[in-house]
């Protein structure tokens, strides 16, 4: 029903910047919060970035003040700015959204198949 796409990973050195992109699709009615995650090896998810409907955005504490979400209604794309990227960075990244659909008006999450971010030092 919903299709989450991610795009904009790779490999990068330390200090550098990538941008990631993620398009919904789908029979959406609506799209409330969207936000990125991030999964390291031998680690749990972990909340990077979210961004409501209305563009009020929350920032896990280790990426304040170098990475940026946000959002573009219109395309339901999210996206991510990661500047000063350093390795612990270093991630699998995965898009989130909470999406009411057209079979299905209550909101649930919807996840991307994830994006490899590699940060070398």
């Amino acid at each position: 029903q919903v299709q989450l796409v991610e795009s904009g990973g790779g490999l990068v050195q330390a200090g550098g910047s990538l941008r990631l992109s993620c398009a919904a699709s789908g029979s959406i009615v609506r799209i409330n919060a969207m936000g990125w995650y991030r999964q390291a090896p031998g680690k749990q998810r972990e909340l990077v970035a979210t961004i409501t409907s209305g563009g009020r955005t929350n920032y896990a504490d280790s990426v304040k003040g170098r990475f940026s979400i946000s959002r573009d209604n219109a395309k339901n794309t999210v996206y991510l700015q990661m500047n000063s990227l350093k390795p612990e960075d270093t991630a699998v990244y995965y898009c989130n959204a909470d999406v009411s659909t057209r079979l299905v008006l209550a909101i649930r999450p919807y996840w991307g198949q994830g994006t490899q971010v590699t940060v070398s030092s």
